[in-house]
């Protein structure tokens, strides 16, 4: 790893990186920018963020800034980063907050501003994502409880509707350890639930829980509802956005909010403009003529989080950062001398990092937006997506693309959240898909739609629940088919919570497209449509319509059917049939460790709880190999094998069982 700074006018320097040459010159275009032209062989070249239109970026030019985009999102993306790798082991960092543009082709150019520096990366993609990771610091392992099934849906706007979500997880008996609410608060301070009753306060004055009266609101009772959702061992996740709101004259004046508007500009806590006026969003965006908090104040993020601490204090569990793509011109001034131009990328990751610090351990922070070092986020998603095919496969190349961009925690709505309902079939792909990501959530758009006049959703109750899938297509048994895979995460769980801890340690993303574990194989180089979870499983999603069957490439060695145990050598390409499942294979040489029932099947019922095991199961892939690990349990130990003998070394606090497959 080697950095440079632009202003050392670099000129024809030659660069050896495994074998290769790699020759960059670097000269002036104007007052602001640079161009750096590199001249290196690669046929792929990964990263760039969270990218939806390809994970293999050769061929095409990428702009790094933060934009949002509802659906569809092509080319665009809610969280880039101004680095690549290479198949030939070449990297690239562009240390910059400023929009920044590259240009794959058969040369790679790059233009920059002059007062950037550039990093460069050596080695495997393990390797490289590895070093880049390093330059921000380890990811934050989330709580075991947030790698279980999360649900989410925006029309749960009252208590009652809410805790109603309990009798229906016990109802169909679908396990649940998460539940977001969007739609919990007045929707103008975010902060307070909303219809309850208390008296305004101005200036850096704190609202308690004490000071509300919430008898009569949608709410009665929220710390009892906290209550009884852990009880059941759910938590649960409220909706933030960074904004102080402006009020349209359709809307109920909301005093606390202009309160807070007032200590804003008062206080100087917003953004400002170059001409000291506080900073409005623009029409044409998300929030138009709200104010920004200036997370680079520390006064700004003091009293901002002296507000939502009373939900900390009743047991909220983390929060979902939507947004945060709201700086939208380059004249203006935040507390720290930053300029709009550099905040255009910076803002949100700004924003999630509060969060975060605010939040501290055992609590989960779930992000759409962010910029360079997205990985100490805790989780992120993929945004907004119709409940279409084509989204789909733009999800998992967004996933894909975010690992190799380091990301390790991440997730996507099933099945899409907006517009039309999903088909079953889509539905059912969906969530298969799901159950290997690190993060498994439905999640549900405003019944009628987000915006009616322009993607109108379902009529009447728009939720993503498998219960309302099942109801609107009169299908009964497909409550009982989704039950099964979310059963399956329930079981999976010991497994993937070890690779988190793994991922976290060693700089790794949780799930990879095959080159970053197979960067030798060249057939593995464009291969979008399948990805490994950890070392030990690959999953070949099917995410054609009423398909059951599909092609797909198992690299060298051989490879064991997840389901069935079949073994088949890799190397080569085969055609797979499935009824209502998807292909996954266990890697020769390598383990997984589940949860499982005194059945011992997969998609047994082993409940919601995190904190010990039914039964703790260990299948063991191959003649030989070697399986690590670790839990929050007092479990630390490695797995070696031969033949049918296996043995332990380091520390065991629980039972458990062995089964070798060859």
């Amino acid at each position: 790893m080697k950095r440079f700074k632009l202003s050392d006018n670099i000129n024809e320097i030659n660069y050896e990186f495994c074998g290769l040459c790699a020759k960059l010159i670097s000269y002036h275009e104007d007052e602001d920018n640079a161009i750096l032209k590199i001249k290196l062989p690669y046929d792929a070249v990964y990263g760039m963020g969270e990218k939806y239109n390809a994970i293999n970026q050769k061929g095409k030019t990428v702009i790094n800034c933060v934009e949002e985009k509802f659906c569809h999102q092509e080319e665009k993306t809610y969280c880039p980063s101004p680095f690549f790798l290479t198949d030939t082991g070449f990297g690239l960092y562009v240390d910059t907050d400023c929009k920044t543009t590259f240009e794959f082709k058969d040369d790679i150019t790059v233009y920059i501003p002059l007062d950037a520096e550039i990093v460069l990366f050596d080695g495997t993609p393990q390797k490289i994502i590895s070093d880049y990771m390093s330059l921000f610091g380890s990811a934050k392992l989330p709580p075991k409880w947030a790698f279980g099934p999360w649900i989410s849906a925006n029309h749960w706007d009252t208590q009652e509707k809410t805790e109603a979500q309990i009798e229906n997880i016990k109802k169909f008996n679908y396990p649940v350890t998460v539940l977001v609410l969007e739609a919990w608060s007045d929707e103008a301070t975010f902060y307070i639930f909303n219809g309850a009753k208390y008296t305004p306060v101005k200036g850096n004055e704190v609202l308690n829980y004490s000071d509300f009266n919430f008898e009569t609101s949608q709410w009665p009772n929220p710390k009892s509802m906290v209550e009884k959702l852990h009880k059941n061992g759910v938590h649960i996740v409220l909706w933030q956005i960074p904004v102080y709101k402006k009020q349209g004259s359709d809307e109920i004046l909301n005093s606390q909010n202009e309160n807070d508007r007032d200590c804003a500009k008062e206080n100087k806590l917003c953004v400002f403009t170059n001409e000291n006026k506080p900073y409005e969003i623009p029409e044409g965006h998300w929030f138009a003529g709200s104010m920004i908090p200036d997370f680079t104040n520390p006064k700004t993020k003091e009293l901002w989080f002296k507000k939502r601490k009373y939900l900390l204090d009743i047991g909220i569990d983390g929060f979902k950062t939507d947004g945060g793509e709201f700086v939208c011109s380059d004249g203006l001034s935040f507390n720290d001398n930053s300029t709009g131009k550099q905040m255009k990328n910076k803002y949100a990751q700004l924003y999630t990092q509060s969060y975060t610090e605010f939040l501290g351990e055992n609590h989960v922070l779930f992000s759409r937006a962010g910029y360079s070092g997205q990985h100490i986020t805790p989780i992120l998603w993929a945004g907004d997506q119709q409940s279409e095919n084509v989204e789909l496969k733009s999800a998992l190349k967004a996933g894909l693309s975010a690992a190799m961009t380091g990301i390790p925690f991440w997730g996507f709505d099933i099945a899409g959240f907006a517009g039309p309902m999903p088909t079953l079939d889509l539905y059912r792909h969906a969530t298969q898909i799901a159950c290997f990501c690190p993060i498994m959530q439905w999640h549900s758009e405003p019944n009628g739609g987000q915006f009616k006049e322009l993607m109108p959703g379902a009529n009447g109750n728009n939720e993503r629940s498998p219960w309302n899938l099942a109801e609107i297509y009169n299908a009964p048994e497909f409550i009982d088919e989704m039950r099964y895979w979310h059963n399956l995460r329930m079981n999976l769980l010991p497994y993937i919570y070890s690779r988190a801890i793994e991922s976290v340690k060693n700089n790794k993303p949780m799930i990879s497209p095959l080159v970053y574990s197979f960067p030798d194989d060249k057939e593995v180089l464009n291969i979008e449509d399948e990805f490994m979870l950890g070392e030990s499983i690959l999953v070949a999603p099917i995410v054609e319509d009423n398909s059951n069957s599909r092609s797909l490439y198992l690299p060298q060695g051989t490879w064991f059917n997840f389901f069935t145990h079949e073994s088949v050598e890799g190397g080569q390409k085969i055609k797979t049939e499935h009824k209502n499942q998807l292909p996954v294979f266990l890697r020769s040489g390598y383990g997984i460790a589940l949860n499982l029932d005194d059945t011992l099947e997969l998609g047994s019922n082993v409940g919601n709880k995190v904190d010990g095991y039914n039964n703790l199961y260990f299948v063991l892939a191959g003649k030989c190999g070697t399986f690590d690990f670790k839990d929050d349990l007092g479990n630390d130990f490695t797995i070696k094998w031969k033949d049918s003998k296996w043995e332990k070394t380091g520390i065991s606090s629980s039972d458990f069982s062995v089964e070798i497959i060859k």
